[in-house]
């Protein structure tokens, strides 16, 4: 019988959540969904000094936010909980113990000072099968001592027992078989008396065996670990439940060479955090997709095209879309550059699939910000004629303040150019015609009124346009002239033109 699919997340809770990690959570997600299976929340901070307070809840308010949705795990519940490794201790425990007495384990005693001492006598030091002999623990100590040291209360640590010269396997479904001669392994570190926690190595083993993990969708960075977590499942004897594993190249720098680092996104005006992220230690503040415009929308079909391709030529894709297409096999394993102006691209292609109104309900905080009251309804009709130049609703305001905010002074070089010493009459004239036009919601017969009154006075359009853009708007800027009047309605359009009227002097 075929297992379930089930796939988990992991983050350990050292600070704000990398978009990397986020492409990883992702894939994990979109593999899960299309397999009908499960996708487990689960949190590694077996490592007490590095926690963050806070970083938790941050991760999951950022997959929350980017519509990613578990199944099971931290917050979420489940039937095999605790999802939080610092909650399962005695659960380790129990595993640590049997690889003792199996003998694939050994207690070390060794303090870190004599480790250093080890590594300063031999050049490229490695606790292994070669050196351990020449250490404190209990392959070179006598059990009595073991068991003295360890009543006394000295600590210690547990290592992997790894024996040279044997093959291992590694299968991966991205990159093929992966072939490691164990002599190249040191003897991992497994579990700390410290705290009386695992390292990441034996807690990750346990939790996917216990949580009936199919597949281990991972980082590039975690292939190194790969044949150390194989041999644990032999040693365990469960190569039978051991999941498939698929590591994922890393996201490098838009340019030169190296991994995404959140110095990139500074130096080159990006974000690589999902939300900003308020370290609380040092107290930067770092920005993020979301602060920064992005609809999640856009990240998630952005991030999914780093490192995979669906095998056609369509890049526009929803969540759904993607579960449909997504096809490990079809992940690269090479690293994948970050074209953070690709990421740009995205958000303007669904900025313009958004509706005018969830537009600009978004909208109304900047206009409201600008100490402007106005409508809903205005700033809807505004977005409709304006979201095609932009691709965060942030730039609307710079561009289109002039709706709401009638200009006091006019452009110098525009008026020196467009405004002409028949211009002022001219103007007067087309008042004349619009304080007779009543239908100004109707852009296009505004547009054919006004064409037609310039076509029987023989007067050029750009003679009449120009001068009344710049009277409306205070320079050449905006949208469909007759957008503009739209949306400002007969009353402010003639005040505008009242105003320009008595202002601009030839």
């Amino acid at each position: 019988m075929e297992r379930k699919v089930r796939v988990r997340f992991a983050p350990s809770p050292t600070g704000a959540l990398h978009i990397g990690g986020v492409r990883t959570c992702l894939y994990n997600y979109l593999f899960a969904k299309q397999h009908g299976g499960d996708m487990i929340f689960r949190i590694e901070d077996t490592d007490s000094n590095r926690f963050v307070p806070g970083a938790e809840e941050y991760i999951i308010e950022a997959l929350e936010w980017l519509g990613i949705k578990f199944d099971e795990g931290v917050s979420y519940g489940g039937n095999y909980g605790p999802y939080r490794q610092s909650e399962r201790r005695d659960i380790y425990r129990k595993y640590v113990d049997q690889l003792l007495e199996s003998g694939h384990a050994y207690i070390a005693f060794d303090t870190p000072e004599e480790l250093e001492a080890k590594r300063n006598e031999i050049a490229n030091f490695q606790y292994d099968a070669s050196t351990r002999m020449q250490m404190s623990n209990s392959l070179s100590l006598s059990k009595e001592e073991v068991d003295a040291r360890i009543a006394r209360g000295d600590q210690y640590v547990v290592r992997a027992k790894i024996e040279p010269n044997e093959e291992i396997v590694v299968h991966d479904i991205i990159r093929g078989d992966v072939h490691v001669n164990s002599s190249i392994l040191d003897d991992k570190v497994l579990y700390k008396s410290a705290d009386n926690l695992p390292t990441y190595h034996l807690a990750n083993i346990v939790d996917d065996h216990l949580m009936e993990v199919s597949h281990v969708i991972r980082g590039e960075e975690w292939l190194p670990s790969a044949p150390l977590h194989v041999l644990l499942y032999r040693f365990f004897g469960w190569e039978d439940t051991m999941p498939q594993f698929a590591h994922l190249a890393l996201l490098l720098k838009p340019d030169g060479n190296g991994k995404l680092s959140k110095r990139d996104g500074d130096r080159l005006g990006f974000p690589v955090f999902p939300l900003e992220w308020h370290d609380p230690k040092s107290g930067d503040v770092s920005s993020g997709y979301r602060e920064s415009g992005y609809l999640p929308e856009a990240v998630i079909n952005f991030l999914a095209l780093l490192g995979w391709n669906p095998g056609n030529d369509q890049e526009i894709m929803s969540m759904d879309e993607l579960i449909a297409l997504f096809k490990l096999e079809r992940c690269s394993k090479a690293g994948a550059k970050f074209d953070f102006e690709k990421g740009r691209w995205f958000n303007h292609q669904y900025l313009q699939m958004t509706d005018n109104r969830t537009l600009a309900e978004l909208f109304m905080k900047d206009i409201n910000a600008a100490g402007v009251e106005t409508t809903i309804e205005m700033a809807e009709q505004v977005v409709g004629y304006m979201k095609s130049r932009v691709n965060f609703v942030k730039e609307l305001w710079p561009l289109c303040s002039f709706f709401w905010i009638a200009p006091t002074s006019y452009d110098e070089k525009a008026v020196a150019k467009r405004w002409k010493a028949e211009t002022p009459a001219m103007m007067a004239e087309l008042r004349e015609q619009l304080a007779a036009w009543n239908d100004y919601d109707n852009a296009e017969a505004t547009e054919e009124y006004v064409k037609g009154w310039c076509e029987a006075k023989g007067y050029g359009l750009g003679n009449v346009m120009n001068p009344f853009r710049l009277m409306l708007v205070g320079e050449l800027k905006g949208p469909h002239i007759f957008e503009i009047t739209a949306v400002l309605g007969k009353d402010e359009t003639l005040r505008r033109i009242d105003t320009a009227l008595n202002t601009i002097k030839n």
